[in-house]
């Protein structure tokens, strides 16, 4: 085949990015209650063209959340959602033990997602980087944890990507 010929083909497909997702509650851990906002989460990044590659369930609290986070970002390129255990309960310390592991905050990402709604605003959830995963937390609410993905949904490829090696010269596919 020739040079030109090549040159029509069209762009390889880049691989569809990896996700997970980290349940933060005693009553989904206990049996009590279902975990309607992680199911919900997984389904709406399988629309937006991630594809799950794990769902975790911990109980409340900073020491579980932050071995949950650490064991689930090991060597992991893409993102992690923990719903759950960001507002203002007792046993609410997702953000907590989320900030434990973190290499580094990712400040914009978290107060994009506290501005979409004014209940936004008592989330204390946290947002940022361990290793080449990136880290959000969002609230256990349904609508609420949806309605704060979709404030930075836009974004979260590029950032993957770029955590992945990517750049203007050498895309990561």
């Amino acid at each position: 085949m020739s040079t030109s010929e090549h040159a029509h083909d069209p762009a390889p497909e880049p691989k569809p990015l990896k996700a997970k997702i980290l349940t933060v509650s005693d009553g989904v851990m206990a049996g009590t209650r279902e975990d309607t906002s992680g199911v919900a989460i997984g389904d709406h990044l399988r629309a937006a063209g991630f594809r799950i590659v794990e769902h975790r369930v911990c109980a409340d609290g900073s020491e579980t959340v932050a071995h949950a986070l650490s064991h689930m970002a090991y060597n992991f390129l893409g993102l992690i959602v923990s719903t759950g255990g960001t507002g203002f309960s007792p046993r609410d310390m997702t953000p907590e033990g989320t900030v434990r592991i973190l290499d580094r905050r990712a400040y914009g990402l978290s107060e994009a997602m506290r501005a979409v709604n004014p209940l936004g605003r008592l989330s204390r959830g946290v947002a940022g980087t361990r290793g080449r995963a990136l880290i959000l937390n969002v609230p256990g609410s349904t609508s609420g944890s949806i309605e704060m993905l979709d404030a930075v949904l836009d974004v979260i490829p590029h950032a993957i990507r770029l955590m992945g090696g990517a750049n203007d010269e050498h895309p990561v596919g």
